[in-house]
């Protein structure tokens, strides 16, 4: 990855800030891409020296934002070698209990955040023959209860990846559906309950799940070794494989799962 071009969204935390610091580490050229630029650019020195690395304040949600994050990357750099598709949001709440605006909003930011900047970046990772990136999670596969927009959304994402995978399949492009498992992060304290607040809490034991930097190191292996699809932890690549060959069954193993969190929704 030495010299190569990396655009990290959702950099300014979690997988992303893990993610960016790892390429960052192997001697890439790092941008950085968050709503909150004075943050990005109080993290870019833990990311790489200031010649190789670039903050850009991004909302992926908006179409004009993501044009300018790659055009501002190849003013800078002069090319793009690798797109993560990282930027996202949680939720927590029985569907009954929803208000719409909040389903609007995970599919505005993980869905539309993923195909506005893969539309933006895609001529030049043509151009590369690179890496375009989506980190969706199992949810992805296999949908969990009280996180309706969520699992839609990663869903969406997969179905949308790997679709260009296959138009792009004789132009050297590759496309990667990175599902991490549960990963240590604040994703869980800022996901949206019913009425569109942060939950402001986690229902899981942080300390006990994979951590960011861990999770980071499988995806630029992966990135280097032009994966299609990877599936991250034993519980995660179980319930895939579970869901596939017994749905009926993982429909209600994942009920019981969910029920015994802390705070379930279902109580």
């Amino acid at each position: 990855m030495d010299g190569k071009v990396v655009i990290v969204t959702g950099a300014s935390s979690g997988i992303g800030l893990a993610t960016a610091r790892v390429f960052g580490a192997k001697g890439a050229k790092v941008v950085l891409a968050a709503r909150r630029l004075e943050l990005l650019e109080q993290l870019a020195p833990s990311v790489a020296p200031s010649d190789r690395v670039l903050c850009v304040a991004c909302d992926v949600t908006r179409e004009e934002d993501c044009r300018a994050l790659v055009e501002k990357t190849v003013a800078r750099f002069g090319r793009i070698d690798v797109l993560v598709n990282n930027a996202g949001i949680s939720m927590r709440a029985m569907f009954r209990d929803l208000d719409l605006k909040v389903l609007h909003s995970l599919m505005d930011v993980n869905f539309w955040g993923t195909v506005n900047c893969s539309k933006a970046a895609l001529p030049y990772l043509l151009e590369s023959k690179g890496s375009l990136v989506g980190v969706i999670s199992i949810a992805g596969y296999s949908a969990l209860p009280a996180r309706s927009g969520y699992s839609a959304s990663k869903y969406a994402v997969r179905g949308f990846l790997d679709t260009l995978r296959i138009e792009y399949l004789k132009d050297g492009l590759n496309v990667l559906v990175f599902a991490p498992g549960y990963t240590a992060s604040n994703v869980r304290n800022a996901a949206l309950t019913a009425d569109g607040s942060p939950q402001g809490d986690t229902p899981l034991d942080e300390g006990k799940l994979m951590s960011a930097e861990a999770c980071a190191e499988k995806l630029y292996k992966a990135v280097l070794h032009r994966r299609s699809q990877v599936t991250l932890t034993a519980l995660g690549r179980l319930t895939v494989l579970f869901h596939r060959l017994f749905p009926r069954l993982t429909d209600r193993m994942t009920y019981s799962f969910i029920a015994r969190e802390a705070g379930s929704p279902f109580q």
